[in-house]
C-alpha cells in the first residue's frame, strides 16, 4: 500500500537542523524525533524544537508499534543526564520544551525520580521555559506520578495510544487502555491546576465511532489537550497499517473534539503527540494564564 499524496514529507537541511542533530549526537542525549523515526524531525529541528527522551534508548516494553529498541533491562542511567539537558536547552534558546522516556519497569521507582529531576533542572537555569512531560504509566502508581507533579511540569502527558478495543493487541500487557485513563484522571486528582493532554495513532483498524468513543473517555478523565495523527509502520516487524485516514476524517474528528470542549485538538496525518504547532497554542495559553 503506497503512500498517498497527504503523506509526503519535505525533506529540510538548513544549518539550524544540522547544528541540532550534531549537538544531540555529541551530547549522548536521545531524543524521540530520531528514536521514534519522527516524520516532523526536520521541520521541528529547523525550527529549534525537539522532545527529548532520557532513561536511556532500550524500553522495558514491548509495544508492537513504537520503532524503540526493547530490553528486559534498560541502559545505565546518566545521573548528569538532567544537568545536560538542563544546558543544551539553555544554549539552543528553547521556550517550549517536551520531555519523555521509554519505561523502565526494571528500576525501583520506574525512573520517576530522575524524570522529576529533569524538569527541575530544566526550570532551575530556564526560568521562562515551558516544560512538558510525556510520561509512562508508572505502573499506575500514585507516589510516583506525585513526584512527577511536584517538580512542577507546565503540563503533563500520557497517551492512551489507539481505542478501547485495539489497546490490549497493539500495546505491552503491562498497559492497559484503563491505566491510561487512570492515570490521567488521577493527575489532575493530584494536582487541579495541571494541564493534561493525550494522543492517538490512527490507521490500525479502528473506527471512526471508536475514537469518537475514545475523545469522550479522555473528556470524562478531564484531558485539556489531544494530538491525533497517522499511525507508519517503523518496520516490518511492527503492526500493519491498515488505512491511511484521509485529511477529511481527521477535520472532522478535530471539530468533533472542539465540540466536546477540549482545550486544543490537533488532529492531521502528520500530527504527533508533540507536534509543534500543539506545543506554540497551548504555550501561548500557558503564558497568557487563560482560564480554562
Amino acid at each position: 500500500m503506497g503512500l498517498p499524496d497527504w503523506l509526503s514529507i519535505k525533506p529540510a537541511s538548513t544549518a539550524k537542523y544540522n547544528s541540532i542533530k550534531e549537538q544531540i549526537n555529541s551530547s549522548g542525549l536521545h531524543t524521540v524525533c530520531s528514536e521514534a523515526h519522527c516524520p516532523n524531525a526536520s521541520e521541528c529541528w529547523s525550527g529549534g524544537t525537539a522532545t527529548f527522551m532520557i532513561l536511556g534508548d532500550l524500553c522495558t516494553r514491548g509495544c508492537r508499534f513504537c520503532a524503540v529498541h526493547k530490553n528486559a533491562r534498560g541502559s545505565i542511567v546518566d545521573k548528569d543526564e538532567p544537568e545536560k539537558l538542563a544546558k543544551i536547552v539553555k544554549e539552543w534558546g528553547l521556550s517550549y520544551v517536551v520531555i519523555t522516556s521509554v519505561c523502565r519497569d526494571d528500576l525501583d521507582d520506574e525512573g520517576s525520580s530522575h524524570f522529576a529531576e529533569c524538569v527541575k533542572a530544566i526550570k532551575s537555569i530556564n526560568k521562562n521555559t515551558l516544560v512538558e512531560v510525556l510520561i509512562p504509566d508508572f505502573s499506575g502508581k500514585s507516589e510516583y506520578l506525585q513526584k512527577i507533579l511536584d517538580s512542577k511540569p507546565d503540563v503533563l502527558g500520557h497517551n492512551v495510544e489507539t481505542v478501547k478495543r485495539l489497546s490490549a493487541i497493539i500495546r505491552d500487557k503491562r498497559a492497559s487502555y484503563s491505566k491510561s485513563l487512570e492515570v490521567l484522571s488521577k493527575s489532575k486528582i493530584l494536582d487541579k491546576n495541571i494541564r493534561t493532554k493525550s494522543a492517538m495513532m490512527l490507521g490500525i483498524g479502528e473506527t471512526e465511532e471508536e475514537v469518537m468513543e475514545s475523545m469522550r473517555d479522555l473528556r470524562n478523565a478531564n484531558v485539556d489537550f489531544l494530538a491525533i495523527g497517522q499511525y507508519l509502520r517503523p518496520s516490518k516487524s511492527h503492526i500493519e497499517v491498515l488505512e491511511y485516514v484521509t485529511p477529511e476524517k481527521f477535520s472532522r474528528l478535530q471539530k468533533y473534539g472542539q465540540s466536546i470542549e477540549f482545550k486544543y485538538v490537533a488532529a492531521g496525518p502528520l500530527v504527533r503527540s508533540s507536534y509543534r504547532a500543539g506545543e506554540f497554542f497551548i504555550g501561548s495559553i500557558i503564558k497568557n494564564k487563560a482560564t480554562f
